[in-house]
Formats: C-alpha cells, sequence, structure tokens
C-alpha cells in the first residue's frame, strides 16, 4: 500500500536578487504513514518551510517546482487545479502555522474563524457549524469555548491564539495536518502544555503530522521518525532513539552538541553554553558542487569537495547521506 504522503526527488527554487536560482529544497524524498509523527528538525533556512508549503501548492510568485512529485493517497497534487486544491486544504490536508497572531484574522472574532473552515467543506447550516467550532475549541482545552467563540485575537493569550489555530486545522478532521514550529514563538511551559495537546489529538484522531520542530523535546515525545534537513536535503533519518541517541551525519551530532546543557555544580559559563556548529550555512544560490556541509564539518574527506553525497541506507533501517557511510 502506498504512504498516506508520498514526496519524490522534490526540488523547489526561488528567484533570488542577482537572477540566479535559489535552492530551497534540492532533490527531497520522503513518506508519511496513516497515523504516523514525522519530525523534521533542521536550522532556520534549511528548506523545511518550503517543504510544507509545496506540498499544500502555497508557494510564494518567486519560488517554483522544478521537478518532482508530491502524492497524497496516491493521488498527484501537483497537477490539481486550484479549485480541486482548495477542496483538499483543511478537508483531507492542513497546516498550522508558527505564529497564530498572523495566521488569525485580527477584526474577525475567533469562532468564526474555526466555523469558517467547516463550512468550506461541509454543507451544514451556520448554526451547526458553529456549534462545530464551540465542540473543536473545547477539544483543544478551552474550559469556556463560549467566551473564546466571541473574543478577537488579541483578547487572547499567545498560547490561547495557537489552540485557536490547531482547532481550526482539525474541524473538518484531516487525515494529514502539517505543523510548522507550532509552539517556537511561545514560552517553554506553553510549549510543553501544547506538545502534550498536539499528541493527545494526534491519539485521539489517528491523524498523521509532519512536524516541523527546533524542539527536541516535542520530536522526542512525539516522533515515530526523524529527519535532518540541511540545505535542502535530508542527511539523516531514524527513529528518535537512534538519531537522538546514536546520530550519524555530523551535522546531526553538531546539533545535538549546541544544545544548551545543565550547570555544572560550579556554575561554570563555559560548561553550560555549548559551541555552535562553526561557520555559516551555504548561500542556497552558490551551493558547492559537493556536500553541502563541508566547509562546516570535522569529518570531512576527499570525495565530500567534488560530489554531493547519495543515501545510504544502514543495517538498522536508517538512512544517512554521507561518504564515511558509503555515499
Amino acid at each position: 500500500m502506498p504512504a498516506l504522503l508520498e514526496v519524490r526527488d522534490l526540488t523547489v527554487h526561488y528567484t533570488s536578487g542577482n537572477g540566479a536560482p535559489a535552492v530551497a529544497v534540492d532533490e527531497l524524498s520522503l513518506d508519511v504513514e496513516e497515523g504516523e509523527v514525522v519530525g523534521l528538525l533542521g536550522e532556520s533556512g534549511c528548506g523545511k518551510t518550503t517543504l510544507l508549503l509545496a506540498i499544500l501548492g502555497l508557494l510564494p510568485e518567486s519560488a517554483h517546482v522544478v521537478k518532482g512529485s508530491i502524492r497524497f493517497r496516491g493521488r498527484e497534487l501537483r497537477t490539481l487545479s486550484g479549485a480541486e486544491l482548495r477542496g483538499l486544504r483543511g478537508a483531507e490536508v492542513s497546516i498550522i502555522f508558527q505564529e497564530p497572531a498572523l495566521a488569525l484574522n485580527p477584526v474577525r472574532r475567533v469562532g468564526p474563524q474555526v466555523a469558517e473552515v467547516v463550512r468550506a467543506h461541509r454543507r451544514w447550516s451556520r448554526r451547526r457549524c458553529r456549534e462545530e467550532a464551540l465542540s473543536m475549541l473545547a477539544e483543544v482545552g478551552f474550559t469556556a469555548p463560549e467566551r473564546v467563540h466571541d473574543s478577537y485575537p488579541h483578547e487572547l493569550s499567545g498560547g490561547e491564539r495557537q489552540r485557536v489555530v490547531i482547532a481550526q486545522a482539525l474541524a473538518c478532521r484531516p487525515a494529514l495536518i502539517l505543523a510548522d514550529e507550532p509552539t517556537a514563538s511561545l514560552d517553554s511551559t506553553t510549549q510543553a502544555e501544547l506538545r502534550a495537546l498536539l499528541g493527545a489529538l494526534q491519539s485521539r484522531f489517528g491523524l498523521a503530522l509532519l512536524l516541523v520542530s527546533h524542539d527536541l523535546g516535542a520530536l522526542a515525545a512525539l516522533a515515530h521518525r526523524v529527519l535532518v534537513m540541511y540545505a535542502g536535503r535530508l542527511v539523516e533519518a531514524g527513529g528518535p532513539t537512534q538519531v537522538f541517541g546514536d546520530p550519524l551525519h555530523p551535522y546531526s551530532r553538531g546539533l545535538l552538541r549546541a544544545l544548551p546543557r545543565a550547570p555544572d555544580p560550579a556554575g561554570s559559563r563555559e560548561q553550560r553554553i555549548p559551541p555552535p556548529i562553526p561557520g555559516m550555512s551555504p548561500d542556497p544560490a552558490h551551493l558547492p558542487p559537493g556536500c553541502a556541509f563541508e566547509p562546516r564539518c570535522p569529518d570531512r574527506l576527499p570525495p565530500c569537495v567534488e560530489r554531493p553525497p547519495q543515501e545510504t541506507r544502514l543495517a538498522d533501517g536508517r538512512h544517512v547521506r554521507c561518504f564515511k557511510y558509503g555515499g
């Protein structure tokens, strides 16, 4: 059986200021199975958000898909008309954006903004859509959904606004939700609450979730598989225990080393603040001919400057794109 979502050799370019194409996503392939949580990890600018927008056909005019296939339940999304894509968005595939203050209309009450998702895909009365919106607001943890329903976005906290955005995404019970760093703009306590909420909702409704996050705790707690992305390409894939417990790619190891650590008993600042990965991410308009991570890599080999490594599948089921493992 095909996966719920199948992305094959997807390449997305942006038009840069000097006319050279900026490679945001480069020959990327991934699958998401029914009911599976797949975590996507990587630095800002590596192409994670572009991937999500490409799946839903929401790329800006400056971006275009050069090649590749995006199939949902065996249906090629790249060939769908605008009307067909609008019928898919919200009903079968939804997205949770990073900043709820931008995702919600500031001059409309939030309840009708949830109800309009239902009304766009169901032939229901306004009253029934309102009831469904209230039900969804209760599902995402509001104890007084009527109050929230009649509130404007500015009357809610950041965490409450993000719960409303999650309610919008769930309103029509889609099979797949794309979550673009859904807790990044919130404090740590609210992040933990929403992380638990996403896990509970995913289990309750049997959702598949493609979760983009810098929060390794969220990925470790929720994801069945973790994909590590660098310069538009997937460089490592495996279970969360594998990727976080024994990372293979030098970039994955660098990300984990850069995590803040608990202070030592002596309170040494040097031990609390880990060193960052040296160097900078490559310019997507001027990617090197070899491995994109080579200029920053402590384990570089002679082939790394000549050509990009190919993906290698290891005996334990992990995938890695590095000459150390075959390439």
